[in-house]
């Protein structure tokens, strides 16, 4: 691992622990745009990457010391990780703050209202949510728009991972194209111009698939988990 990977993987480590808003807050820090520090935490390889110099170092170094050391193991200085309240016989999970996601609010079209939290018991989490990171990087994020009917309608609750910032495998995905967030399922497809990720919905009658290439702002926020689907009676 060279010296530009070790620091790529300390500022993630510190994104993370920054909770939702991570890449804002640290482009508001060192006086950057969001995007900037987005492109800085882009892997090797990837069309647009910034490279974290000695002068980035420099200025992390004052915002946020220890950062670096971090990522051998070392505890941070600090950390502004919001994590899920502990309660007497379990676990609240918080909402996924959009407002606050991306510095100027990450848009989520046509969501009626938010949930605020689940609470559930820790047999629960144990018995029904068996793949996740860690319990808190679990967040519950409000269906939005219809897209991905009949598999969840607006505003019913969406169990995500914010652990989970690659796509690895298909897989439901809660992420962002610029200031605009999705789910939908996101299938990883090889070609002779290199990996694209197609977004494909649910409601296929009304919204057709698209293809996500490097060149486009596109970050994972997390996997979708778990959806409850509303139905009236």
């Amino acid at each position: 691992m060279d010296k530009f990977e070790t620091r790529r993987l300390a500022l993630q480590r510190l994104v993370d622990q920054m909770g939702y808003g991570g890449i804002a807050k640290v482009a508001q820090a060192i006086g950057k745009e969001p995007n900037y520090v987005s492109r800085m935490l882009y892997p090797a390889g990837k069309a647009g990457r910034k490279r974290i110099g000695e002068a980035s170092v420099d200025i992390l170094d004052e915002k946020f010391p220890g950062w670096l050391s971090s990522i051998v193991g070392a505890a941070p200085s600090s950390s502004r990780r919001q994590e899920p309240s502990k309660v007497a016989h379990g676990v609240t999970i918080e909402q996924y703050d959009a407002a606050g996601s991306m510095g100027y609010g990450l848009d989520l079209p046509d969501q009626p209202g938010v949930i605020q939290h689940l609470r559930v018991s820790k047999e629960w989490l144990a018995k029904n949510v068996r793949t996740y990171s860690t319990a808190k990087n679990l967040c519950v994020v409000t269906g939005f728009g219809d897209s991905m009917q009949p598999m969840f309608n607006p505003g019913d609750p969406l169990l995500v991972d914010l652990g989970v910032t690659t796509v690895e495998f298909d897989a439901v995905y809660f992420f962002r194209v610029d200031s605009l967030g999705y789910v939908k399922r996101l299938q990883r497809i090889p070609t002779e111009n290199g990996l694209v990720i197609r977004a494909i919905s649910e409601n296929k009658a009304a919204y057709g698939p698209f293809d996500i290439t490097e060149k486009m702002d596109f970050q994972v926020l997390g996997r979708v988990l778990k959806v409850w689907r509303s139905q009236e009676f």
